[in-house]
């Protein structure tokens, strides 16, 4: 079982999530993992710093590719060409060079909140224009506004950033809705990008479908942004991958200037190959760990919050809460932080969906899922 580090060892970390707020602070907040990293990829940077290598990547260098491909042939059915896989700094250089060649300036642009933050900006970064059709909400699961990304689609938009899986819900699409997706799509001559970075922690017993292989028509117009960021925690070593699978699609990726693909880390790109080759018994540990500390919450948040409802999905290490009921207003993480010394993920940023929520990360030690309910409670009796 992949278990944490402890809190004097995370404490001497260096990066956001331990550097952002006082000592005194849990913090629970960015997409950081507190578990240590897989020994593969420990041992092969130290490697890489034992002998100095420490320059420029390689960008033609398939290594990472071809994990890539492996484990995806293997964990989804579905094996992209590694020709047909260029590199880049960070999933959202995927998204924004790739918005910037698929539209025009002013191009309408669908996100479906409530949905990862950077979406709404990076879209106006790359020209276009937030055109939002929120997902649809029963209360018990949400899901694709199929005809609402219909509509949006007719009125002008131009194509689709979907988020696959869902952050910050959790939200495994199914084939069938991403089938549907791409005949909507095709049938405006539109685009998707399709950011994947979470797909890697789908849940045990749940199906991921990447979005390029579920049609034809999937393949002819989408884009696919995979990284081994979350799964395997390397998000400051700076590797991602742009992934099409047909030819049009493949001819369109040869036109991106050759500097995007320089300003991969080459770190990143080790670590990403080490991850997706040597550590996939590290990475079902970890999901085991963030399945438990889910069912742990919401044991804990049942006993010690009552009200508050744990929107649970089936994939990543984020989970969604509705505090609405506690009375903490639009922006619960707000008070959360100032009453309880608790760093949540603040619900509006995520739209106006979010207004009444928070999001937990869950990649951290049972004992401080249960601090932190346990300090939630306190701040809300």
């Amino acid at each position: 079982m992949t278990t944490a580090d402890n809190m004097p060892a995370l404490r001497r970390r260096t990066s956001a999530k331990w550097r952002t707020y006082p000592r005194d602070v849990l913090p629970m907040f960015v997409a950081e993992m507190d578990f240590p990293t897989p020994p593969a990829i420990k041992a092969a940077l130290q490697n890489a710093i034992e002998n100095s290598d420490t320059g420029y990547a390689t960008p033609t260098d398939r290594g990472a590719a071809e994990a890539f491909a492996d484990f995806a042939a293997q964990r989804w059915g579905w094996r992209p060409d590694p020709a047909r896989i260029s590199y880049t700094t960070d999933v959202s250089v995927v998204i924004v060079e790739s918005l910037r060649r698929l539209m025009a300036p002013g191009d309408g642009v669908i996100i479906t909140p409530p949905v990862y933050p950077p979406f709404f900006d990076l879209v106006v970064e790359a020209g276009g224009r937030v055109v939002e059709v929120p997902l649809l909400d029963d209360a018990a699961s949400y899901r694709l506004d199929l005809p609402g990304i219909d509509a949006a689609l007719r009125a002008g938009a131009r194509g689709v950033l979907l988020c696959n899986p869902h952050n910050p819900v959790g939200l495994v699409h199914s084939r069938e809705e991403l089938e549907r997706l791409s005949e909507i799509v095709a049938e405006h001559d539109g685009f998707v990008v399709s950011d994947e970075i979470h797909a890697p922690l789908t849940h045990h017993g749940t199906k991921f479908t990447p979005y390029l292989s579920v049609s034809d028509a999937a393949r002819e117009h989408g884009v696919a942004a995979e990284s081994g960021s979350k799964a395997f925690n390397l998000a400051g070593l700076k590797t991602a991958m742009f992934v099409v699978d047909s030819e049009p699609m493949t001819r369109w990726l040869e036109q991106l200037p050759d500097e995007v693909s320089y300003r991969t880390g080459s770190f990143g790109l080790l670590a990403t190959r080490e991850g997706f080759r040597d550590s996939l018994d590290w990475l079902d540990e970890t999901i085991t760990a963030i399945q438990d500390n889910t069912e742990l919450l919401e044991r804990e948040v049942s006993e010690k919050l009552p009200g508050v409802v744990v929107r649970r999905g089936h994939a990543t290490y984020l989970a969604w809460l509705d505090m609405r009921a506690l009375g903490w207003g639009d922006d619960p993480a707000a008070y959360a932080l100032e009453h309880a010394g608790v760093a949540l993920s603040n619900g509006p940023m995520f739209g106006d969906a979010g207004k009444g929520f928070a999001r937990i990360n869950l990649a951290c030690a049972p004992e401080t899922v249960v601090e932190a309910v346990d300090r939630l409670s306190r701040a809300a009796h």
